[in-house]
């Protein structure tokens, strides 16, 4: 099987390359046809073009393959319709893996554009192009797989279910040494981009409880993005100047900061787009051996149980988020229990193994 990567997309994006490499894992040939995902769909498209065309000239006098799938990947709706239209020379297939529609990101959780302007449909057509010329969609949920059939009229046999997963050769506790958590302090990690589906802002009003009751806890914000200065001026206001907020970190310094945590936390946003997506943070903690706690949504029930390998709260309820916290950190047995079952779950079935295995019967059944 060959597969060609074709699209404006970021090769490093942890989903893109955890296919890659799990793909490459099982015997699958990759090749990338890629360009920048800045690049505007008129300068992009011919460039894809030429790139594509030259390769195929290159593979066509040696004993190389040509690809039998292109692979549209993450966010790269629009360019869908340029890899249907290079299948008509070769009869190849075409598998897009979306991750969220553009409609629900931009429009329903971002809020960018109201539901009924222009914008709004512009990017529900680029959506249901995209899907209508895939021959196989893939989706990180299965509550994602509903929202793409009952939304867009996709058949439910044209949805695959892949979770985004994690790579467990980059978050790895075994590869962390000198690193036991900080002794003086019970660090309360939350780690991303600040998109409004991770409800950071519930978590600031939870650490203002938990601190009331724990002063040993030290609540530790790492990264950047549209919500952060909003969330900086909540702490401002309820007076909660001990909260430490970090910029971005580089992979290996991420690892690091969750190896010294004590607990690590996931999402709490009130978006629809939260209940329907677990993100690769959630995966990465667990296979650090963290024990995560979450907002209790039909995704994340889809893949783990509460108390068992995973802690649920309620969403969006500072409260809840707060007692949860303030339970696991008197209960040291409960944290260790979690924290080794979600890691052995996630080695076994969301690792870059289990992934790429699964993605290649997925392939399989697609080409005829």
């Amino acid at each position: 099987m060959n597969v060609c990567f074709l699209g404006g997309y970021d090769p490093l994006y942890p989903r893109h390359e955890i296919i890659r490499k799990g793909l490459a894992a099982t015997g699958v040939e990759v090749a990338e046809c890629q360009v920048e995902p800045g690049f505007k769909f008129w300068l992009r498209y011919p460039l894809l073009m030429t790139r594509y065309f030259q390769a195929r000239a290159a593979a066509a006098g040696t004993k190389s393959l040509l690809p039998n799938i292109f692979f549209v990947p993450e966010f790269c709706q629009k360019d869908v319709p340029l890899a249907k239209f290079l299948s008509l020379f070769s009869s190849r297939k075409i598998v897009f893996d979306p991750l969220a529609s553009r409609f629900e990101t931009k429009i329903m959780d971002w809020r960018r554009k109201p539901a009924g302007s222009l914008a709004a449909w512009w990017n529900f057509r680029i959506d249901s192009w995209a899907f209508k010329f895939s021959d196989l969609i893939l989706a990180d949920t299965m509550a994602h797989k509903d929202y793409y059939c009952q939304n867009y009229g996709v058949p439910r046999e044209k949805v695959a279910v892949l979770p985004v997963g994690y790579d467990d050769s980059l978050f790895d506790p075994s590869a962390i040494s000198g690193i036991d958590g900080e002794r003086d302090r019970f660090v309360i990690l939350f780690f991303g981009s600040f998109l409004p589906l991770h409800g950071a802002d519930v978590v600031v009003r939870a650490a203002a409880i938990a601190l009331k009751a724990d002063r040993s806890l030290h609540f530790r914000f790492i990264g950047s993005g549209q919500t952060l200065p909003l969330i900086r001026n909540l702490a401002a206001e309820l007076g909660l100047a001990e909260l430490e907020f970090k910029g971005w970190a580089a992979t290996k310094e991420l690892v690091r900061e969750i190896a010294s945590a004590d607990i690590c936390l996931g999402i709490f946003g009130r978006t629809e787009k939260a209940g329907r997506v677990v993100p690769h943070k959630v995966f990465q903690a667990m296979g650090m051996r963290k024990p995560v706690i979450t907002a209790q949504t039909p995704a994340v029930r889809e893949f783990f149980l509460h108390r068992e390998n995973i802690y649920l709260c309620s969403s969006p309820d500072p409260e809840s988020l707060a007692g949860s916290i303030l339970e696991l950190r008197r209960d040291a047995n409960l944290r260790e229990n979690i924290a080794a079952k979600g890691q052995a779950l996630v080695k076994a079935k969301f690792s870059i193994g289990a992934i790429g295995l699964s993605l290649k019967e997925m392939l399989e059944k697609t080409i005829p």
